[in-house]
């Protein structure tokens, strides 16, 4: 096959598969929440009983990251996860495209909302993991007042996730020297910033590795410096999937002392500690199919690799706590 070819097929690829996504985001808008959901678990259920690499790792996340847990609690827990993690993309659609007041109206409740009240004078940074609907708490951060969200520019959707971000009149800020410029600006003026603070970064500058759960991860320190910066406060925010389509719930929690430490270990650390706060109030909804460990400390074994079943990856657990 030519270069020319392979070029060419890619692009057809790409395309067919942003029209895909399209197609099944506005199929999603159109469905009640509920079917949504029930089709959500269908799929999880497919990834449970279908050896998998997304069953694999989040077996292996969990294992490395929960130890207290027994394998068949491990287990179960994945289990649970993977029908969440069916019900999570299947229902980023409808939050995407349907009309944002019917959208914020799935907001039950919100505990600890006195956190998300600015300081005379400063801004807020606000920190959203991969946990429940982060798409709808990122709409939610916007409504409280003018707000720039720190963006990931995707492969697929993009035109698509950007509009539907910007609904509450969110700023986009992409992840550029540039985008961070935006952020600072918008801290300067008294106004939010938000960020997925559980996200590896692929550069060098501006991360180390520092303890997620015992385990060494890869660990942004941008929101060290813009707290230094600016002298914002930080805290942690995410939307709880209510079961029974019943809605989403959310949470919002103060960051742990240090997250503006000098010292960049003991910020991200902090940082750590933050997102294990949230990830153990409704375990069954993080993203734990995602190689959050995929960046290894030097001397350290990589942990996505072996084999699918699960008979062959709880022993493989042990032995990576051995060796981390």
């Amino acid at each position: 096959m030519t270069k020319k070819t392979l070029s060419r097929w890619r692009r057809l690829r790409l395309k067919t598969t942003d029209g895909i996504a399209r197609g099944l985001a506005q199929l999603s808008a159109r469905l009640p929440l509920s079917l949504i959901h029930r089709v959500g678990t269908a799929v999880g259920w497919i990834f449970i009983h279908w050896p998998n690499r997304q069953r694999r790792n989040a077996l292996i996340n969990i294992g490395l990251c929960l130890p207290e847990l027994s394998p068949p609690e491990q287990t179960r827990l994945r289990d649970r996860n993977l029908v969440e993690f069916g019900k999570t993309y299947l229902e980023i659609g409808h939050l995407w495209l349907r009309p944002v007041d019917q959208v914020h109206a799935l907001v039950r409740e919100v505990r600890g909302a006195q956190l998300l009240q600015r300081q005379p004078g400063k801004g807020l940074i606000v920190l959203s993991p991969h946990l429940g609907a982060w798409e709808l708490a990122g709409l939610h951060l916007a409504r409280q007042g003018p707000t720039a969200i720190f963006y990931k520019p995707q492969r697929y959707l993009d035109d698509l996730i950007l509009a539907a971000r910007r609904r509450s009149g969110a700023e986009l800020a992409p992840i550029t020297a540039r985008g961070i410029r935006v952020l600072v600006q918008a801290l300067e003026r008294g106004d939010y910033v938000g960020v997925l603070p559980d996200q590896e970064p692929k550069e060098n500058k501006g991360a180390c590795f520092a303890p997620l759960f015992g385990i060494p991860a890869f660990t942004m320190l941008l929101v060290q410096r813009l707290a230094r910066r600016t002298g914002a406060p930080v805290i942690f925010m995410f939307a709880e999937r209510l079961p029974g389509a019943a809605g989403f719930r959310i949470h919002c929690l103060p960051a742990p002392e240090g997250i503006d430490s000098a010292d960049d270990l003991t910020a991200a650390t902090a940082l750590n500690r933050g997102i294990e706060q949230c990830v153990r109030t409704c375990p069954d909804q993080y993203v734990w199919p995602y190689k959050r460990f995929r960046r290894r400390p030097e001397s350290q074994p990589g942990i996505y690799d072996g084999p699918l079943s699960d008979a062959g990856v709880l022993p493989l657990i042990e032995q990576l706590r051995q060796s981390l």
